[in-house]
């Protein structure tokens, strides 16, 4: 099995090309053979007809010396029988081996008949034609001798078949270099990706299907660059929220074994380890919630959801955060009913709001509007917080990513409330978008079908 595909490439053509000319050639060769046959049967009994006349017309020995000196003989041969057989030739053979006459078609030409025979294949024509002479009735026979055209054109043929082959062959070998070398490209470019290296270019211009494959295989590793850059925030991240509670932990458990604490930072110490050991836990639920989303193993269960009750119920349940700062919501609520998850939709406007009420200012004001048309409900969250910056708004849905780029802790949380958001609004096929300016405040609006189709 030939592994190369330049090798396959170059044989499959030179297997092709040689087919292709020696089925050609015969074809050709046959074709203009019978052809040429066919010219030489007129041209032979034309000039047959013609010594017939000279010897009708003229005296029998000027009739031979006229004949035996025409230029013709170069490519006919005559024989002029006797009825008992002898003949008085005509013509150098120039090594052709003359038809054998039989006793039967001489006969048949003494008689006035006429014989029109191939007997050494279609490039010899032997044609006998009564001669009437002043010496009784005669037998004439003319063949064609090995004609130079048809030796010319089969030998002009193999040679014009053999240059076009070695010029095809070199042809194709310099094509499949340019044909192969994107190939090759691709395939060097294959393992420095699998080795890790994403900085690969191509420089692959061409507009056919190999440009097309080079051009799908250059999303295809910016596509992957972005995948490996985000596994490595993805552990950096991880690393860096886990590490940040477990040093906590550690740290105030350490101090726990000082033996002067008073009860009252004894207590403050292990508020401080419940705290960090619950963070840590609810970081590790919203990992494995959104890794189940992702992977589509926790199904819908799909409700009919009154959208206008369930985002007054999440805003009851989240009094105590929004009333201790004095933040208020102007609401504009129409009465809508959707097919969709309940607990799963409880999850995103419950994200959405905390995320509105955690960076509204105090005193702030939060409206919340849904509108219907016949197929989509739009529901649409605005705060008057921080805002988002504009680089930052591609970006907020991505695992454990954060707005708020200082270290302070103002803002607490890890980063995946909006990943876990963007995942459940997926899966009930609706989109999320936002609409920010730092400082003007943050809109996000979501769009869901009014009926969600299940999963088949």
């Amino acid at each position: 099995m030939i592994k190369s595909l330049y090798i396959r490439v170059v044989l499959t053509f030179l297997v092709s090309v040689i087919a292709g000319t020696i089925i050609s050639f015969f074809m050709s060769t046959w074709i203009f053979e019978d052809k040429l046959n066919q010219n030489a049967q007129i041209n032979l009994r034309n000039f047959g007809q013609d010594i017939v006349q000279i010897y009708k017309t003229l005296p029998l020995s000027e009739a031979d010396s006229f004949v035996s000196g025409m230029k013709q003989l170069d490519s006919y041969h005559i024989r002029i029988y006797e009825a008992t057989g002898e003949f008085q030739s005509y013509g150098k053979l120039n090594g052709h081996k003359p038809a054998t006459v039989t006793m039967e078609q001489l006969k048949k030409v003494i008689d006035g008949g006429v014989v029109q025979d191939t007997p050494n294949g279609i490039a010899t024509v032997l044609l006998g034609l009564p001669v009437k002479t002043e010496m009784g009735t005669k037998a004439m026979f003319l063949e064609t001798l090995a004609p130079p055209s048809t030796s010319f054109v089969a030998k002009w043929g193999l040679i014009f078949a053999t240059c076009s082959l070695i010029a095809g062959s070199l042809l194709i070998l310099i094509a499949s270099v340019f044909l192969v070398r994107p190939i090759k490209k691709l395939t060097k470019a294959t393992k420095r990706i699998a080795a890790g290296d994403f900085n690969v270019k191509l420089n692959i211009k061409q507009t056919s299907e190999l440009g097309t494959l080079a051009r799908s295989f250059e999303d295809m590793m910016h596509d992957l660059q972005q995948l490996e850059q985000m596994r490595r925030e993805f552990v950096t991240n991880v690393s860096h929220e886990v590490q940040s509670p477990l040093t906590s932990i550690s740290g105030y458990a350490q101090a726990l074994k000082q033996v002067d604490l008073s009860d009252q930072e004894r207590s403050r110490y292990l508020d401080i380890i419940i705290a960090e050991a619950k963070r840590m836990s609810t970081m590790s639920d919203s990992l494995l919630k959104l890794s189940m989303l992702e992977s589509q193993s926790q199904q819908l269960r799909l409700v009919t959801v009154s959208l206008d009750e369930q985002i007054r119920r999440v805003i009851v349940a989240l009094q105590p955060q929004w009333s201790a700062r004095n933040i208020h919501f102007e609401l504009d609520l129409q009465t809508v009913k959707v097919t969709a998850d309940r607990d799963q939709l409880n999850q995103v406007w419950t994200n959405i709001l905390s995320n509105g009420i955690k960076f509204s200012k105090d005193g702030g004001v939060i409206h919340v509007s849904i509108q219907q048309d016949i197929k989509n409900v739009t529901i649409r969250i605005s705060d008057t917080g921080i805002g988002i910056p504009l680089e930052d708004q591609k970006r907020i849905f991505e695992r454990f990513f954060k707005a708020d780029r200082s270290h302070s802790r103002k803002y607490d949380g890890s980063g995946m409330g909006l990943a876990i958001v963007k995942q459940i609004v997926s899966l009930h096929q609706g989109d999320i978008r936002v609409e920010s300016e730092p400082g003007q405040g943050t809109t996000f609006i979501v769009t869901l079908p009014i009926s969600t189709p299940t999963d088949s």
